[in-house]
Formats: structure tokens, sequence, C-alpha cells
């Protein structure tokens, strides 16, 4: 798995595995889901990831 993160647009993308991508679906407006033609997930997007407490990933207890 490798993990990418745009800051400027607030974008977060897992990707799980390489693969071409043949159909993506929409969970909803922010978290999109992209699958090989075997049905396997190939990497999972999420819009305005930090706002949304997505990222990061790892949150760390000091202040």
């Amino acid at each position: 798995m490798r993990t990418t993160y745009d800051e400027a647009d607030d974008i977060l993308v897992l990707h799980l595995a390489d693969k071409a991508i043949t159909r993506e679906v929409s969970q909803d407006w922010n978290t999109h889901i992209s699958y090989a033609e075997d049905g396997t997930i190939v990497e999972v997007v999420i819009l305005e990831a930090s706002r949304l407490g997505a990222w990061p990933l790892l949150k760390s207890d000091a202040a």
C-alpha cells in the first residue's frame, strides 16, 4: 500500500494495488473508490481529508 497526500488540495489517495483501473464509484461526494477488472480495489480517494479527520492517519497526543 502507498499513501499520497496533497496538502494544497487536501486530497488523500490510498494506492492499494498496481492494477489498471476499470471502474470508479463515488461512495459520496468526497470518497471515491477505483476497482480493477477482477473487482479488487485499486485505490481510494478522499477529498477534504484533513477537514474530515482522515489525515494525518496517526495523530499525536502531544499538544
